[in-house]
């Protein structure tokens, strides 16, 4: 008996160790109570047509990032890690779920700009520019602070943007919100968690 007792200690530890416990259930991510009202206000696609992160996201859920095209560093990374995201659900999930990259810096990133951009990551992420007003507009309806700096010798400009990803649901909500060093698995774990709920 105290045998069969001391061997069941070692599975209990594994058990633990491998998240078996309710804290599990507790996203990563940060949940927004009460979640944003997303802005309606049209941007324009790669295509040139309105798009609307309110009226034309009609998928269950659809993540945003705002950044830009030329952006160093935190750009490139966020927009890997949700293409590396897309790849771990199937097909159905996929359905479900929209990848939008706004652009905080539409100057320089038209149309074609920005379509290369969201291309070399993952075809099926939407690009969105437009006119600098609806983009800070539709940003300040997520928490989003953006604007185009103070001009630089070299003769460019700086630009701010966001650093998370935002998530919308089928209601024009923002109701979770990640840094953006969040991983590619916590980030799967917790829109599969949004999307079991819908």
């Amino acid at each position: 008996m105290r045998a069969r007792a001391l061997a069941a200690v070692p599975l209990l530890a594994l058990l633990a160790a491998c998240g078996g416990g309710a804290e599990s259930a507790e996203p990563t991510g940060t949940v927004l109570d009460p979640p944003f009202e997303v802005s309606s206000t049209p941007l324009v696609d790669t295509d040139g047509a309105a798009f609307s992160l309110a009226d034309d996201t009609d998928k269950d859920l659809t993540l945003v990032f705002f950044g830009y095209t030329s952006c160093p560093d935190i750009c490139g990374q966020v927009m890997a890690t949700l293409a590396g995201t897309l790849t771990r659900f199937d097909e159905e999930q996929k359905e479900r779920l929209d990848v939008v990259f706004v652009t905080t810096d539409p100057a320089r990133d038209d149309e074609a700009v920005t379509e290369d951009y969201v291309s070399a990551f993952d075809p099926s992420i939407i690009g969105l520019t437009g006119e600098l007003d609806d983009i800070v507009e539709v940003g300040e309806s997520l928490a989003v602070g953006i604007d185009k700096g103070d001009k630089l010798p070299s003769g460019g400009y700086d630009v701010t943007h966001g650093t998370r990803v935002y998530a919308i649901d089928s209601d024009d909500q923002a109701p979770m919100m990640w840094d953006h060093d969040v991983s590619q698995a916590q980030l799967a774990r917790d829109v599969t968690m949004l999307l079991d709920e819908g």
